[in-house]
């Protein structure tokens, strides 16, 4: 069936859809709310194991949290104004229209009353304009924030074709890198104003001449072409441009108000990482949830019974990076690091790869630096998985230690930005109780 928007058929059934469209909305809100909901502890669990494995794919993860969050936000609402506008419809069916003589309230009541509520039916229809302007606003701000991030995904692409593809030398590269990405933020920014601005710089003759050729650019880059007509529906409508203002302080309170804590000590409070003072379950294996992931270091346990200290560093780019640049000869010339088929791999690179493991471990070994208490202890490591979390595990022989409790230190040996000289640099320090069984 065709569906011609200038026939008068077709109108009639859009007039009825849209009378009847609350059914829907409250159908698919309380569906999406559910589903969203559900969604957050999983896109969380993904986005930790892509952080973990240094996939880019953690982006993804941001972008998609942060669109269920305001999705939720919305959706919630949402169904608390169309309820509130069901039983409006409800007591009006019983009730009527307010009758502000049977209140019987002095005079200055009575015209104060009929001049700031009025009617109910207007009470009704605003409800009903505000459910419907909202349901729809909600998709529209989804786009928004799938636009914005699109703007720092050109940047990232920029920035792996400037420093990370091998064309430019570092120094060139970062110059070039640093020379569009200020051109092309300031670009962005004058979007920016004129979207903040509700079409400020279309409306004048001289900044819609040079605006025009940004904006079909712009268009194109934030997908906006997709959503425009959405849009302009709302802002040709004042209704619909003031609801769009009211709800970015809306979303910005209701952010604040998930980051606030109760303070309870100037002293003791949580952190990212175990300390000389502090134990994070996320340091020791044996209380490691399921579907967390090691940051810098953990050993098997805090009170430890067996006559061995088991370590786990967690595998990072910037250790390889960190590994190759004290030890030149472990450079290759062909780096596959990044996406690769396996498709087109082939047997001797794989053999090559093998051959250089152990002397890849063996520079490992003398980039860290582990003690326990003031002791220095060497010890060998071998490539492992914990949690699918790729990394490098050792075993250490600690029955000559003393019982009671001891603090492992790990150091590495990193190459200062500023200076380009090997520098010692702290990593962690876990702390943990030795009896003998």
């Amino acid at each position: 069936m065709k569906n011609d928007y200038k026939d008068n058929k077709f109108q009639k059934l859009l007039d009825k859809l849209q009378q009847e469209s609350w059914q829907l909305e409250l159908l698919i809100s309380g569906f999406a709310i559910f589903g969203l909901i559900s969604s957050l502890d999983p896109l969380a669990r993904m986005g930790q194991e892509a952080y973990a494995s240094e996939s880019y794919s953690k982006f993804f993860y941001l972008v998609a949290s942060i669109s269920c969050k305001v999705l939720i936000v919305n959706l919630i609402i949402h169904v608390v104004l169309r309820g509130l506008w069901i039983g409006a419809i409800g007591l009006r069916y019983v009730s009527g229209e307010i009758d502000y003589d049977a209140l019987n309230y002095k005079k200055r009541f009575t015209n104060h009353l009929k001049k700031k509520v009025g009617s109910f039916d207007k009470y009704i229809g605003t409800l009903e304009n505000y459910c419907s302007i909202l349901f729809a606003v909600t998709f529209l701000y989804l786009f928004y924030i799938i636009s914005f991030f699109l703007i720092f995904l050109v940047i990232f692409i920029a920035g792996s074709i400037f420093l990370d593809s091998g064309i430019f030398s570092k120094i060139v590269g970062a110059t070039l890198l640093g020379f569009f990405s200020i051109f092309f933020l300031s670009l962005s920014l004058i979007v920016f104003i004129d979207f903040a601005t509700q079409g400020y710089l279309k409306k004048k003759e001289w900044t819609s001449f040079l605006y025009f050729p940004l904006y079909k650019i712009f268009s194109v880059l934030t997908l906006s072409f997709l959503y425009r007509p959405l849009v302009y529906n709302f802002l040709d409508n004042k209704f619909g441009r003031r609801l769009l203002l009211v709800l970015l302080p809306v979303y910005v309170a209701v952010f604040y108000l998930t980051t606030v804590n109760h303070v309870r000590s100037n002293y003791i409070n949580k952190q990212a990482n175990s300390s000389i003072n502090y134990a994070n379950n996320n340091n020791y294996l044996n209380s490691l949830e399921e579907n967390k992931n090691i940051t810098k270091a953990a050993i098997q346990s805090k009170i430890i019974e067996k006559p061995y200290l088991k370590i786990f560093i967690p595998f990072r780019q910037k250790i390889e990076d960190m590994v190759i640049n004290q030890n030149k000869d472990l450079k290759t010339e062909d780096d596959i690091r990044g996406y690769n088929s396996n498709f087109f791999s082939s047997n001797k690179r794989t053999k090559a790869k093998d051959s250089l493991q152990t002397k890849y471990l063996n520079a490992f070994k003398k980039a860290y630096t582990l003690k326990i208490d003031s002791l220095k202890i060497q010890t060998d490591f071998i490539i492992t998985e914990i949690n699918n979390q790729l990394g490098f595990e050792s075993i250490y022989n600690i029955k000559e230690i003393t019982e009671g409790k001891h603090i492992l230190k790990i150091n590495r040996f990193i190459t200062s930005n500023k200076t380009n000289k090997i520098v010692n640099e702290h990593v962690i320090e876990i702390p943990f109780w030795y009896f003998k069984q």
